[in-house]
């Protein structure tokens, strides 16, 4: 299975269980056990790889533990506490894991219930576990964006200082979602004021505030309207697109100009297309704005292009038939396809897409 549907297997197993997860043992046995060897990918019956009930003495604690440790090279990576299915996950929960994180060299802590993972580092003060995680996954309502940095910390891929720094932009990204998700619900006073103090020269009394409240109430659930439509109508309008005229032959060449217009209707967005999306957008956000980074879908391929523009093609995804292939244009507009093993093949190309977008800079 490819990284994606490990997760969602995963995902579908909560479901069909969770009513006779009662304790946290049968939490362990049933979600983390499998989590940590099928998704992350460690041997879960190697000491070597994981250890159960962790103990490092600390100062004011002795022969305390820690549900597991995670090893790499025999030294000790990511500490992982654990609590039952359904128990609502708190910084109180995390007594231990604060407490071993500044006596070993794990710079990774995961405090879990089976179906949520909170992920924290030291990125506020040096061996000193931050007490707000830098990511959450919820294996329940999976976000498929977080999907390329869950990968980042496998046993095949995982590379402590990248996942750190990472972790910074992460943190404060998924705070600054929450933050404007809460706004949006429901504003406090400062927020209307901000916009208020943009169109309005008035004192601003209470009459006031109270009629700007409803206002940006009003604003902010139409500008979401708006935005969705505006993504409806470029989806629509994309779909439209005349594609490229692949050919049977690999290294055909493709006349960037020649093109046929397909019938809508056949046009349709797999789920697997967009994993592979997700992932060329995690290679580029190295030297690209992910938002620079687009996808227009054809009958014939998953075109995926910078800026939107036709004449910036990065890659497409050829995932219409059981061999799945990515393919790259020279400079003579040829394409030339390469088969994928799995989705999560895209991230043997990364130098091949990172050079393309060296190019376009």
């Amino acid at each position: 299975m490819d990284f994606i549907e490990r997760l969602q297997s995963l995902s579908k197993k909560i479901n069909q269980i969770s009513g006779t997860l009662a304790t946290e043992e049968a939490t362990k046995n049933a979600l983390i056990m499998p989590f940590l060897h099928s998704v992350l990918g460690y041997d879960v019956f190697d000491p070597n790889e994981v250890v159960p009930e962790f103990t490092a003495d600390t100062g004011t604690k002795k022969g305390e533990k820690v549900d597991y440790a995670l090893l790499k090279d025999g030294e000790v990576q990511i500490l992982i506490e654990c609590k039952k299915y359904s128990e609502k996950l708190s910084t109180k929960h995390a007594g231990q894991l604060f407490r071993y994180f500044s006596v070993t060299n794990a710079r990774i802590a995961i405090l879990t219930n089976g179906a949520q993972y909170e992920f924290y580092t030291d990125l506020d003060a040096p061996n000193k576990m931050d007490e707000k995680p830098f990511l959450t996954l919820d294996l329940e309502d999976l976000d498929e964006h977080i999907v390329p940095e869950i990968k980042k910390l496998t046993k095949s891929s995982f590379d402590v200082d990248s996942v750190v720094d990472a972790a910074g932009e992460l943190k404060y990204l998924n705070q600054v979602k929450k933050v404007l998700s809460e706004q949006f619900l429901q504003p406090e006073e400062d927020f209307v004021k901000f916009f208020t103090s943009k169109v309005y020269d008035g004192i601003q009394t209470p009459k006031v505030k109270s009629q700007f409240l409803e206002i940006t109430q009003k604003a902010l659930k139409q500008f979401l309207n708006d935005s969705i439509n505006a993504r409806l109508k470029s989806a629509i309008s994309d779909n439209d697109i005349k594609p490229l005229n692949v050919t049977s032959n690999t290294t055909e060449p493709l006349e960037l100009d020649d093109l046929d217009i397909p019938e809508r209707s056949k046009v349709v967005t797999t789920s697997d297309e967009l994993d592979g999306f997700n992932i060329v957008k995690a290679i580029l956000r190295q030297k690209l704005d992910v938002q620079r980074i687009q996808a227009r879908d054809t009958q014939s391929y998953f075109g995926i292009l910078l800026d939107d523009n036709n004449r910036k093609p990065l890659c497409r995804l050829h995932f219409n038939a059981k061999q799945k292939y990515i393919g790259f244009i020279d400079e003579s507009k040829k394409e030339i396809r390469h088969p994928l093993e799995s989705i999560d093949s895209i991230f043997d190309y990364s130098d091949q897409l990172l050079a393309i977008a060296d190019k376009y800079q």
